[in-house]
């Protein structure tokens, strides 16, 4: 009997890291938005970095990549770093309002690919 509880327990700790993860259902594909602006604040970290952008209608949350895409494509932190102007294509949230996931993003002239 301990040996279920144990193997119960340890699907359950692994469960909660995937339950924590959103999917993409919650964004509206037939609806892609580009966001232009200043980034003012950037998290880079997992399960993926966020940036919120004062784009030219209000500020939007960014949902980006996870880290480890971003890095392996050449987007480091520093490329989303406070104060960098940001292009944002993507699709918003059909639950929280002013919040994006992000296609690709273009700083500095480079464009990187979310996907």
């Amino acid at each position: 009997m301990s040996k279920r509880i144990a193997i119960l327990a340890l699907c359950a700790a692994l469960a909660g890291p995937a339950a924590a993860h959103h999917g993409w259902g919650s964004y509206d594909a037939a609806k892609p938005v580009t966001v232009t602006g200043p980034i003012l604040t950037s998290k880079y970290e997992n399960p993926h970095a966020t940036v919120t952008v004062r784009g030219s209608d209000k500020v939007w949350t960014v949902t980006l990549a996870p880290t480890f895409r971003m890095a392996n494509r050449g987007a480091p932190a520093e490329m989303v770093a406070v104060g960098k102007t940001i292009t944002a294509i993507g699709y918003p949230s059909t639950v929280e309002k002013d919040e994006m996931r992000a296609e690709r993003i273009t700083v500095d002239g480079k464009t990187v690919e979310m996907r």
